[in-house]
């Protein structure tokens, strides 16, 4: 019996590839992972939607993580890893068990090891979904923002993160960067990508988006965030905005906490949504929810993931927007505090939502949303319009043309190519933005014997810069301090900076941790020369005394490294320009306006 339901389901299938492409316009070349929208047609989706039963209807509105790098990994840990969260020991058992409709991967669940086992572990993963259960090919996902938050690290490309990016102020570059990552990430069978942020990051005490945001523009963001959806687009990956209604003007981070945001309509209107509206003019295929409490919009005390009046009257209604709408990860705080586990789901899909990620209880979630569809709570009906907007974005993505394996053997040929770093070089190089060099100590002389002390934030950050300085012939000295120096760690650096031409600070968050203020201010006073440059956010200038020579990267990835050695050297010029305004260190002024640029050869 369930082979012929496979059999059936199977024709369904190929009967909706059958369409797709013999209705696709001539002039739209079809290539994988990128099915023209206005070519899907809705028949063959319900024919599916019919096959289906209630509980794999259910489970494609779900999308988790699992433990191990192949569908049947025998690590031991990994096994009891994923029978503490599902009570299965693999892959294999968490789609038998609960016929999700998305897999994510993280290093942490021990996902990434290799691009070829990524691309093997994706194989397996279809191959299980189109072979069992509703035979439906998974989505499958990865948060690579880049900068900041990239799950999958180096031979991949790293660019540069998004206010890298848009210190740049070119669009096409932001293009670029989100059609290789998307290229890179198809290669090894991750159709989805979680990006871009959307969020207008108006807050410098921002503890949770910061440097992930393109700036606190709207117009800018907008800009960036319409470039990347169409560099994805352009790759044939879904791409997805986040964190709707925006999630840019609060000091309390999500993962811990309900973030409030006191923007009325009006401010709302005009900073928070453009950047969503963007995406959605673009073409965006999924937009993320923030588990944030935007009174202005909907006044119950809800988040917005579990907003009607939000994701329903504003997202679906006022903005247009029909695609496919996920939660933020369902284990953070801020959308606990209201519901238990089992019914955040519910309330979650009672307000528009289609996808739900990764539960804390994933058990009690998928009963609590069959119990409330069987006491009409929730309707079936209402379940099948999500689960037909998770089809229709599968399909538009070739997922169900029934090529949804990857060639493992040539990994490789896409995957960190020269060319591909060729790009990110070009982001890194734009970005790099010089806010004083009142003293004059740049640019510094190449090989001329000098010696420096390379303190701060970062063991990796400060070894490769280590390499990068010995190529200009500056004998360096690298003392970790780390992000929360105390005193003994001052009083060493104090000790090693003695007899050295300069010293460089390398700072993470400066404005939060006052031990990185102290160290610098301590080397100030030594009276050799110090150099001061922000890995993350450009707003630690505000709290280190007036450093008379400070820049910011933006990010701490190769490209940025190497682009910041070459300022330093005159090898070019900083190039970037501010993306956002700099307050003084009490909030009540600007100490550097957005759009500011430094310049090492120009007035």
């Amino acid at each position: 019996m369930q082979t012929s339901k496979l059999h059936r389901r199977a024709l369904t299938l190929f009967a909706l590839l059958g369409l797709v492409a013999s209705l696709a316009p001539a002039a739209v070349a079809q290539t994988p992972g990128n099915v023209p929208s206005s070519s899907i047609q809705r028949g063959p989706i319900r024919e599916l939607l019919d096959e289906m039963t209630l509980e794999e209807k259910v489970g494609q509105m779900f999308m988790v993580h699992g433990f191990g790098t192949s569908l049947n990994d025998p690590d031991p840990a990994m096994i009891q890893a994923n029978q503490d969260l599902y009570g299965v020991d693999d892959f294999e058992g968490l789609i038998d068990k609960y016929h999700v409709g998305g897999i994510i991967y993280f290093g942490f669940s021990n996902n990434v090891d290799s691009p070829q086992q990524v691309a093997s572990l994706s194989n397996e993963i279809q191959t299980k979904a189109t072979g069992s259960g509703a035979g439906v090919p998974m989505l499958i996902a990865a948060d690579q923002e880049q900068g900041l938050v990239s799950r999958l690290l180096e031979p991949f490309t790293q660019f540069p993160g998004n206010m890298a990016v848009a210190a740049t102020r070119k669009t096409q570059l932001a293009r670029s960067a989100a059609r290789i990552t998307g290229n890179e990430l198809l290669a090894i069978g991750i159709n989805e990508n979680f990006a871009p942020v959307a969020d207008v990051n108006m807050d410098p005490a921002n503890p949770v988006i910061g440097i992930r945001s393109f700036g606190s523009r709207a117009g800018l963001v907008s800009r960036f965030v319409e470039a990347q959806v169409k560099g994805f687009h352009d790759a044939g990956i879904s791409s997805t905005a986040k964190h709707f209604p925006g999630h840019g003007d609060t000091g309390t981070d999500s993962h811990t906490d309900l973030p409030v945001i006191d923007h009325n309509l009006a401010e709302l209107n005009k900073i928070d949504l453009p950047p969503f509206q963007a995406a959605i003019d673009a073409g965006v295929d999924a937009i993320m929810t923030a588990h944030i409490l935007v009174e202005a919009l909907d006044d119950s005390g809800v988040p917005a993931t579990l907003s009607r009046p939000i994701l329903t009257d504003l997202l679906r209604k006022e903005m247009g927007f029909d695609g496919v709408i996920v939660t933020d990860a369902l284990t953070m705080e801020g959308v606990r505090q209201m519901f238990p586990d089992d019914r955040i789901p519910v309330e979650a899909i009672k307000a528009g939502a289609d996808l739900m990620l990764m539960p804390p209880e994933m058990d009690e979630s998928i009963q609590g949303v069959l119990d409330a569809v069987a006491i009409g709570e929730i309707s079936e009906q209402r379940i099948d319009r999500s689960v037909r907007r998770i089809l229709r974005l599968k399909a538009k993505r070739g997922l169900l043309d029934g090529e949804v394996l990857v060639d493992v053997t040539r990994v490789s040929e896409v995957v960190g190519t020269p060319e591909h770093q060729v790009v990110a070089d070009k982001v890194g190089r734009g970005s790099v933005t010089l806010l004083r060099n009142t003293d004059g100590i740049l640019p510094l002389d190449a090989n001329t014997g000098q010696s420096a002390l390379l303190a701060g934030w970062g063991p990796t950050t400060l070894n490769t810069l280590d390499a990068l300085f010995r190529l200009r012939g500056v004998t360096p000295e690298v003392l970790d301090t780390g992000t929360t120096p105390n005193a003994a760690a001052i009083d060493t650096a104090v000790a090693a900076a003695e007899g050295k031409s300069f010293v460089f600070v390398s700072t993470n968050s400066a404005w939060r941790r006052p031990g990185q203020q102290d160290l610098i201010a301590a080397l100030r006073e030594t009276g050799i020369p110090v150099i001061v440059v922000s890995m993350n956010e450009p707003y630690d200038v505000a709290h280190l005394d007036d450093a008379p020579t400070y820049l910011s990267t933006y990010g701490f990835r190769w490209p940025s490294l190497t682009a910041l050695t070459r300022v330093l050297f005159g090898e070019g010029d900083a190039r970037g320009r501010l993306p956002v305004e700099i307050p003084t260190a009490d909030g009540l002024s600007t100490l550097f306006p957005y759009g500011y640029r430094g310049s090492l050869f120009t007035p």
